[in-house]
């Protein structure tokens, strides 16, 4: 079962949320949905920044969490 005060189960959980973060800026830059804020148009070019820096993140704390030895 999963020990909940280990630190690889945290560092999967976060990666997990980095990883839908990373598809929900995906899917805004395939389906060009326009977000519009007070007013502003966020432009498509701020979710491929956002893509680019939730995956690596993703990746990264993925792997992490599967290098070594479970720590508590």
């Amino acid at each position: 079962m999963f020990n909940i005060n280990s630190k690889n189960f945290w560092l999967r959980i976060t990666g997990a949320i980095f990883g839908v973060v990373a598809i929900i800026h995906l899917l805004r830059i395939i389906t060009g949905v326009q977000v519009l804020i007070d007013g502003w148009l966020l432009p498509v070019w701020v979710n491929w920044m956002g893509l680019v820096a939730t995956a690596f993140l993703f990746i990264w704390l993925w792997r992490l969490s599967f290098r070594g030895k479970e720590t508590e």
